[in-house]
């Protein structure tokens, strides 16, 4: 009796799950899992699956970029830890672009740190800004880890609806003089993901006016920045003056400079902000691999022309999907920025359905992998984002098959 009593214990310690921190489990799930395991699953059976889901640039890193990486990995010096807040060359190029792209006049010691790229920056930063009890406002939709670095934080998300204009600021300006405590930090994103919405000079002055009468931080991610069209050239929010005194502002070189995986990115601006993070991260990594660093250098250096000529890549990419959706039936407007187009999918077309379930069906019957709408927030439903990483043949194709597949189920 003994003996199995033993054994009924010991297969009940067996059984027993191992629980994560809460703040995994205030995480809501991870609505790009179930088309990324069908994607892969459709790939493993030797589908060819058109990936316009993610925002992965697919163009080649300039030479010249990739030639200095593998000299400078070379040097034995290179090959030792690095500083954390990213070596002073590097930081000093990001604030003489500063200067020379925006007019902003930067101290690369206390005001620009470089980051794993922007969006371990941006998580780290929430981390040390915000805790249990602080809120920040985010619009609705937004890029995911702008609410969950929120929540992982301990913090609490309040959507507002996504704009960029007065009517924006009004409802920002609600919530702030509405809630206590008072929202801690005001998130946004212009040039936008995944919607691709701009805003023009003079947008942030009276952004920084409400966080100086209101005590709330800001962050701008600036992640598209140098990824415009047509003439347009994206503000910097800390071109305005006192932005400083307020808020931060996130770059990367993954976008310009196709250096995605090189994982380069920056903050910018509140000297106190940028030492809260180099706390954090002193803590946390010993920075980015020198001979990467190296490399980033040499590409704020010598790569404009490249920046200018993806540009074009993507204008051009841009034209092709926005007229053929409008061809099919989709509505959708051209964007100004970003490598993104943001279009709404008449119920007649989705059959009703949710634009997850929708998403679903196009990589399951047209082969294409696009972004639903609802996976960036309740403001999405309805739309897709579509990624501009494949060349105009296959954008083509993706089109084609999405047609296809629309008429046989009208």
């Amino acid at each position: 009796m003994v003996e199995l009593e033993q054994d009924v214990g010991q297969r009940r310690l067996d059984d027993r799950k191992i629980e994560p921190a809460q703040r995994i489990k205030r995480l809501p799930p991870y609505l790009f899992g179930r088309l990324n395991a069908l994607k892969l699953a459709k790939r493993q059976a030797g589908v060819d699956i058109i990936d316009l889901g993610m925002g992965n640039p697919s163009d080649p890193t300039p030479q010249i970029v990739v030639d200095k990486l593998c000299e400078a990995a070379q040097d034995p010096r290179n090959q030792r830890y690095s500083a954390s807040k990213g070596i002073k060359n590097l930081r000093g190029e990001m604030a003489k672009k500063y200067a020379s792209k925006w007019n902003v006049d930067l101290d690369p010691e206390t005001e620009v740190l470089a980051c794993i790229g922007s969006k371990e920056g941006f998580s780290h930063l929430c981390l040390a800004m915000m805790g249990p009890g602080d809120t920040a406002i985010v619009p609705d939709p937004a890029f995911p880890i702008h609410n969950y670095a929120v929540a992982l934080a301990g913090a609490n998300v309040v959507s507002v609806p996504l704009g960029n204009d007065e009517a924006f600021l009004k409802n920002v300006t609600m919530v702030i003089e509405n809630m206590y405590p008072t929202p801690k930090l005001l998130i946004v994103n212009y040039p936008h993901n995944p919607t691709a919405m701009t805003v023009d000079e003079g947008f942030f002055e009276p952004v920084v006016e409400l966080a100086k009468k209101t005590g709330i931080a800001v962050i701008n991610d600036f992640a598209y920045g140098e990824t415009t069209f047509d003439g347009y050239k994206a503000p910097s929010f800390l071109s305005v003056k006192g932005a400083k005194d307020v808020g931060v502002e996130f770059t990367t070189l993954s976008k310009p400079y196709n250096m995605a995986g090189f994982r380069v990115g920056f903050v910018s601006g509140n000297r106190d902000m940028i030492d809260y993070l180099a706390t954090i991260k002193g803590y946390y990594d010993y920075g980015i691999f020198q001979a990467v660093q190296i490399a980033g250098i040499i590409a704020m250096r010598h790569c404009e022309q490249d920046i200018i000529a993806q540009n074009l890549k993507y204008q051009s990419r841009r034209d092709v999907v926005c007229e053929g959706l409008t061809r099919i039936g989709w509505e959708v407007e051209k964007p100004r920025a970003s490598m993104f187009v943001w279009a709404r999918v008449p119920k007649e077309h989705s059959g009703g359905k949710g634009s997850i379930d929708y998403a679903m069906d196009l990589m399951e019957h047209a082969e294409v992998s696009i972004a639903p709408g609802r996976a960036f927030g309740e403001g999405g439903e309805d739309y897709m984002r579509i990624a501009l990483v494949e060349n105009e043949q296959r954008l083509r194709q993706a089109i084609r098959n999405i047609s296809r597949y629309e008429r046989r189920n009208r």
